[in-house]
C-alpha cells in the first residue's frame, strides 16, 4: 500500500514539473520554476521566506542560475511591498545590491535593472517621489555610461510612466520618444519581445485631445499589440476616441467590449466611473456629477470629459470644468518640483533654468586657466609675445564676466517673471476662498478668470524653459506625417487667441481656399506659429493681428505670415530679437526666449523663420516657410 501511494506521489510531482515545464515562460529548471511560483504566489504573505528557500535549493541542486538570480529577486520584492520604515529601507539596499551584484556576476542585465523598478516603486508606494526620481535617473545613467540597451529602454519607459502619473506630460514625452525609438531600432531581443502598445497609447495622451497625432499613435499601438492586455487597452482609447468624434455607436460598442473583460480595473482602475461619465455627458445628465468628475484621478480624463461636454452644448459646464483644472495643475506642478513652486526664485534659476549658462561659464573657465597657463611659460622668455597673451586673457575674463552678469539678469528676469504670475494665482485664490457671502458671483467668475489667464502664462514661461532645455540636451525630436495647412494654423490661433488684448482681434485668411496636406511635424509648426502669435498679442493693444498662409508666395514651401499693428521692431534688431533672453521691451511678460525656439525648431525642419524688414503696413509681419518635401537632412 506504501508503495503504492509513493508511486502515485511520485507520478503526480512528475506531472506538475511537465506541466510547469510546458507553462515555463522563464526558462528555468522545470523543479524550480514550480517553486518560484509558489514563492511569487507568496509575496508579502506568510509562508513566502520558506517557499523562497525551497527555489533556492532547488536551484543550486539542479545548478541553474537563473533560477538562483530569481531566489534574490523574489526576496527584494517580498521587502519591497512591506510597509516603509527606517529598518525596512536598510533592507531594501541591501536585497537590492544582492541582486545587483548577482545579475553582474552570471550576466542577466535584465535583472539588474528590474532591481531599480521595483526599488522605485516601494519608493513611490510610501510617497518618497524625490529618491523615486533619483534611483531611476541613476538607473538611466548607469545604463547610458554601459551601452546596455535593454537598461536604457526600461528607463526611459518608467521615468515616462512615473511623470504621467504625476499629470506631467510634457517631460514623459522625450522619454516615450526615446523609448519608441530604441524598440524599433533595437537588435535586443529581450526589448523586441515586449509589446509597444502602451508606450503609444501614453504618446498619444501628450498631444492635443482630437488631434491627428492622437489618432496616428494609436493606430501604431493597435499594429504592435502582442497580448490581450494590449488589445484592452486599444480597445479603450479606441472608444474615448469615438466619443470625441460623436460615433455614439461605435463608442458603446467598445465601452461594452470594455467593461466586459474582467482585466479592465487592473489597466485602469477608474475605468467604469470614466466611461459612465461619459455615458451622463451623452444622455445629459453629467451637470448632475461635476464632483466625480473633479475627482478623476487623472487631468486628461477631465479634459476628454471637457471637451465632450463643449462638444455636446454645455458650454459653460465645460468652462467649469476647464476652471477646476487650475487647481489640479497646480497640484501637478508642485509634486514634480521638490523645490515647491511657491518658493521658485533665483535658486530655480541657478540650479535648473540656467544649465546652459552655468555649462558655458564652466567651459569658460577651463579657458581661462588654459591661458593663464600658456601666459606664464611665454613670460618666461620671450616678452614680445606676452602683450599679446595679456590681452587674450583679458578678453577672456571680460567673457567670463559678462557671461555671468548675462546669467544674473536672467536668473532676476525669470525670478521676476514666473512670480507674476504665481502671485496672482495665489492672491486671487486666497479671495475665493475667502467665507460664501464675501463675494458675488460675478467677482468669483472674474478672480477664477484671472487664476486661469495667470495659470496659462505660468505654464508658457515653462514650456519656453523646458523647450530650450530639450534642444540643449539633444532630446528634441522632429516626428514626420501628414499636417493640413488650414488645420495647423486654426489650431495656433484657438490655442493663443486667450492672449488677446481688449479689443484686439484675431483672424486667419489663407490665400488658397482649398485644403493642402504636406509630410512635416504638425506638431512643431503649430509650436511655431503659437509662439507668433502669442509674441503678436503682447505687443498688440488695438487693432488686429492677421495669420496668412500662401502657397506661392516662396514655390516649394508653404508660407504662413503674422501680422500684427503694434509698435514695429526696427531694421537693425531683425536678428538680434531671434537671440536668446533677448527682449526689445523689458516690461513685456516673457522669458525672452520665444522666437529663438521659433529659429532653433525651423532650422531642424529645414524651414526658416524670420522678420519680414520691407514690410511697411505698420507693425510687425513675421514670416515661416515650411518645405514642402521632407528633407534628407535637417539643419
Amino acid at each position: 500500500m506504501k508503495k503504492q501511494l509513493l508511486s502515485v506521489f511520485v507520478s503526480l510531482l512528475a506531472f506538475s514539473f511537465t506541466v510547469a515545464a510546458q507553462k515555463n515562460p522563464l526558462d528555468i529548471d522545470p523543479a524550480s520554476y514550480t517553486f518560484y511560483i509558489k514563492a511569487e504566489a507568496l509575496v508579502g504573505k506568510e509562508g513566502f521566506e520558506t517557499a523562497n528557500r525551497l527555489l533556492l535549493d532547488a536551484a543550486v541542486r539542479s545548478g541553474d542560475r537563473k533560477a538562483q538570480t530569481l531566489h534574490y529577486v523574489e526576496a527584494l520584492k517580498d521587502l519591497c511591498v512591506r510597509t516603509a520604515s527606517a529598518e525596512n529601507d536598510v533592507k531594501v539596499l541591501a536585497a537590492q545590491q544582492k541582486v545587483k551584484d548577482v545579475a553582474r556576476e552570471w550576466d542577466f542585465p535584465q535583472y539588474y535593472y528590474y532591481s531599480f523598478q521595483l526599488v522605485q516603486r516601494y519608493y513611490l508606494d510610501n510617497g518618497q517621489q524625490y529618491r523615486t526620481m533619483e534611483l531611476m535617473r541613476e538607473m538611466q545613467e548607469t545604463a547610458l555610461r554601459e551601452g546596455n540597451a535593454y537598461g536604457m529602454w526600461i528607463a526611459d519607459r518608467y521615468l515616462a510612466s512615473m511623470y504621467i502619473d504625476q499629470n506631467d506630460y510634457v517631460s514623459a514625452k522625450p522619454h516615450l520618444l526615446q523609448a519608441i525609438s530604441l524598440y524599433h531600432d533595437t537588435q535586443d531581443q529581450t526589448i523586441r519581445e515586449q509589446s509597444p502598445t502602451r508606450l503609444y497609447c501614453d504618446l498619444a495622451d501628450t498631444y492635443p485631445i482630437g488631434s491627428d497625432s492622437v489618432h496616428v499613435n494609436v493606430r501604431k499601438a493597435i499594429d504592435g499589440a502582442k497580448e490581450h492586455m494590449d488589445t484592452l487597452r486599444c480597445r479603450y482609447y479606441l472608444a474615448r476616441l469615438a466619443a470625441l468624434d460623436g460615433k455614439k455607436d461605435e463608442y458603446q460598442r467598445l465601452r461594452d467590449l470594455c467593461m466586459e473583460d474582467s482585466q479592465l480595473q487592473v489597466m485602469r482602475q477608474n475605468a467604469p466611473l470614466y466611461f459612465s461619465l461619459i455615458d451622463a455627458v451623452f444622455d445629459g445628465s453629467i451637470l448632475e456629477r461635476e464632483e466625480e468628475i473633479v475627482n478623476l484621478r487623472r487631468i486628461r480624463e477631465m479634459k476628454v470629459i471637457a471637451n465632450l461636454c463643449e462638444n455636446q452644448g454645455y458650454k459653460d459646464f465645460a468652462f467649469g470644468l476647464e476652471k477646476s483644472l487650475v487647481g489640479r495643475f497646480e497640484v501637478a506642478l508642485s509634486t514634480n518640483n521638490q523645490s515647491h513652486l511657491s518658493e521658485l526664485d533665483v535658486t530655480m534659476g541657478k540650479a535648473a533654468l540656467n544649465a546652459d549658462l552655468q555649462q558655458k561659464e564652466e567651459q569658460m573657465n577651463r579657458i581661462t586657466r588654459m591661458i593663464l597657463l600658456s601666459l606664464i611659460f611665454i613670460l618666461g622668455g620671450i616678452v614680445l609675445f606676452s602683450f599679446k597673451h595679456v590681452r587674450d586673457l583679458k578678453k577672456a575674463n571680460e567673457k567670463v564676466r559678462l557671461a555671468d552678469a548675462a546669467k544674473t539678469r536672467f536668473v532676476q528676469n525669470m525670478s521676476h517673471e514666473v512670480r507674476t504670475p504665481l502671485n496672482a494665482i495665489v492672491g486671487f485664490s486666497q479671495l475665493l476662498a475667502l467665507p460664501d457671502g464675501t463675494l458675488d458671483p460675478q467677482e468669483k467668475e472674474e478672480f477664477s478668470g484671472h487664476i486661469v489667464n495667470n495659470t496659462k502664462m505660468l505654464t508658457m514661461l515653462l514650456d519656453d524653459i523646458l523647450n530650450a532645455s530639450a534642444m540643449d540636451s539633444g532630446n528634441y525630436r522632429i516626428s514626420y506625417e501628414e499636417g493640413e495647412k488650414d488645420f495647423m494654423a486654426e489650431s495656433a490661433i484657438s490655442s493663443a487667441e486667450h492672449r488677446l488684448q481688449s479689443g484686439v482681434t484675431m483672424t486667419y485668411q489663407p490665400s488658397e481656399a482649398e485644403h493642402f496636406s504636406f509630410t512635416t511635424d504638425p506638431r512643431r509648426v503649430q509650436q511655431i506659429l503659437i509662439n507668433l502669435l502669442t509674441n503678436a498679442c503682447k505687443h498688440t493693444s488695438k487693432g488686429s493681428i492677421v495669420l496668412t498662409s500662401s502657397l506661392s508666395e516662396r514655390p516649394g514651401y508653404l508660407t504662413y505670415a503674422v501680422t500684427d499693428t503694434g509698435p514695429g521692431i526696427p531694421p537693425e534688431d531683425a536678428e538680434r530679437i531671434f537671440d536668446r533672453f533677448t527682449k526689445l521691451n523689458e516690461f513685456v511678460q516673457g522669458t525672452g526666449l520665444g522666437l529663438s525656439i521659433c529659429r532653433d525648431i525651423a532650422g531642424r525642419m529645414g524651414a526658416d523663420v524670420f522678420l519680414d524688414t520691407a514690410y511697411k503696413g505698420g507693425g510687425a509681419r513675421f514670416v515661416l516657410q515650411v518645405p514642402l518635401e521632407k528633407p534628407t537632412e535637417t539643419k
